[in-house]
């Protein structure tokens, strides 16, 4: 949980610096390694990079709300296509994400990561 909250400050350092697309990016990493850390709490693997795969996988043992996995699924558009010039149909990935964009993907980590936290307190091996 360490490294996701780590990896939220990197998005929000890189939002103020106008760097949207690894704000995004960080946004979706903070939001994998979030859902990763209980996982790792519960003893279980945790395969892949989909935040909203892993939180599905998670309502074998918890409730997920919904408004979770439908966040999750946007951080996961932001995966690789925001690192990568070659995954728009022009333009570089600079040229391809908004401040908008990059404060609700944000704000999508934050709810992922209290709500992983939340669980990890509760949460048993």
């Amino acid at each position: 949980m360490d490294q996701a909250e780590r990896d939220l400050e990197h998005a929000r350092s890189d939002l103020a610096g106008k760097f949207y697309e690894w704000a995004c990016f960080s946004a979706q990493q903070a939001a994998e390694k979030a859902v990763k850390a209980v996982f790792q709490r519960l003893g279980a693997e945790a395969w892949g990079h989909s935040v909203a795969d892993l939180l599905l996988e998670l309502r074998d043992k918890y409730p997920v709300p919904e408004e979770l996995v439908d966040a999750a699924l946007e951080l996961d558009k932001a995966y690789i296509p925001t690192r990568y010039p070659n995954a728009h149909p022009s333009g570089s990935p600079r040229s391809r994400y908004t401040r908008t964009e990059a404060e609700r993907l944000i704000g999508y980590a934050g709810k992922i990561i209290g709500f992983c936290k939340g669980l990890l307190s509760t949460a048993e091996p």
